[in-house]
């Protein structure tokens, strides 16, 4: 795929940068020296996790020189580099691994997780977040217009370039024989966008790269008029003129050793 806008990423920043204030207000660490935020993106989840952990050595990971270039910007005392999330491993154990919003990006995710517990210290945290949209509207429309003749034969392959996201049992039983507490929660956020460009603007940052980046220009075009059309009647405008997105999304926080924590 091409190279992530961080432009149009943080055109919903605020609503976006949410969901990752909820992962982070979960774990239950309050002393993590080590940390490493796969994904980074352009440093906003990021810099949460420095203002929680202000002495911690945080290293945020990604593949995106456009979203490495806004963090390394917008946090200059944080390290960044860029990384392919699937095959990295740190040098030392860490006391908390973050990931927003992207292990849904990485085939054999599950498997991935379980692979990054075993990179953590006694009590250290594994936190998750990913969205779980696929069978909203948003995303079945987009597999929708993708199997219509003019988009059919380059886009045949685009639905798979996200991994499904598994049930509450898929995560737990993976993770529970090597963790001391597995904490799995579903969220659906309400978005009040302004109508179907803003929805049409949002998914454009995030899950419908993979339908757009194989188009030429012309097609874009095509496909976002084609797919803005099906989104209107999806999602309709209400008498504000904003139109209401519902967004799943799973959470998983995961903590290996001694150190369970305990639920109120």
């Amino acid at each position: 795929m091409e190279d992530w806008s961080a432009r149009q990423y943080l055109q919903f920043e605020a609503e976006r940068t949410r969901p990752a204030f909820d992962l982070l207000a979960r774990v239950a660490n309050h002393a993590a020296e080590r940390i490493v935020d796969l994904g980074c993106g352009p440093g906003n989840s990021t810099e949460l996790l420095a203002k929680r952990f202000p002495r911690a050595d945080i290293l945020g990971l990604d593949t995106s020189d456009d979203m490495l270039t806004k963090a390394r910007a917008r946090l200059p005392r944080v390290t960044f580099e860029k990384a392919d999330v699937a095959h990295w491993r740190g040098a030392e154990p860490l006391d908390l691994i973050y990931a927003n919003a992207v292990l849904q990006w990485i085939p054999g995710h599950i498997d991935l997780m379980v692979r990054l517990t075993s990179q953590l210290a006694p009590g250290g945290s594994l936190a998750v977040q990913m969205p779980d949209n696929f069978d909203e509207p948003s995303h079945v429309l987009m597999r929708k217009v993708a199997a219509r003749a003019p988009f059919r034969d380059k886009l045949g392959g685009a639905s798979a370039a996200r991994e499904t996201i598994g049930a509450f049992a898929d995560y737990y039983a993976a993770l529970a024989p090597h963790c001391a507490d597995v904490d799995v929660w579903r969220t659906t956020y309400v978005h009040p966008l302004r109508g179907p460009d803003a929805i049409v603007e949002w998914v454009k940052g995030t899950g419908l790269r993979p339908f757009l980046d194989p188009l030429s220009p012309d097609e874009r075009q095509a496909f976002l008029v084609q797919y803005r059309d099906e989104i209107a009647m999806a999602y309709p405008t209400l008498a504000d003129g904003r139109a209401l997105l519902p967004f799943p999304r799973l959470f998983i926080v995961a903590v290996r050793g001694d150190a369970a924590r305990t639920h109120g």
